[in-house]
């Protein structure tokens, strides 16, 4: 699995707009298959929930806000590239049209 880090990134969405890359990302990730939809929110559960349990720590020890801090924006960086590269599958492949073509 080819992991990408930004919807540029992925071959068939290049040449589109970031408008039209995000609707083609919705469109790939309403066809994800159970088991890949599955792992892609236990992924984001191993992310959120240390969140929450930092939050609750704050009340002894304020130092576990800037882990909260740290925790929360490691989610791009861990759970984005994963639902890309899952959703990058179902994106089809753009049409080369020939100047034949009506």
């Amino acid at each position: 699995m080819k992991l990408y880090f930004s919807t540029k990134n992925i071959p068939q969405l290049q040449h589109l707009p970031l408008t039209q890359r995000l609707a083609a990302m919705q469109l790939a990730q309403g066809k994800l298959i159970g088991p890949e939809k599955l792992f892609l929110n236990v992924l984001k559960m191993l992310v959120v929930i240390p969140v929450f349990i930092f939050i609750i720590q704050i009340a002894t020890n304020w130092m576990a806000i800037f882990w909260a801090l740290l925790v929360t924006l490691l989610y791009p960086v861990l759970v984005k590239p994963v639902q890309y590269a899952l959703c990058a599958k179902y994106i089809p492949q753009p049409h080369a049209n020939s100047q034949g073509d009506p």
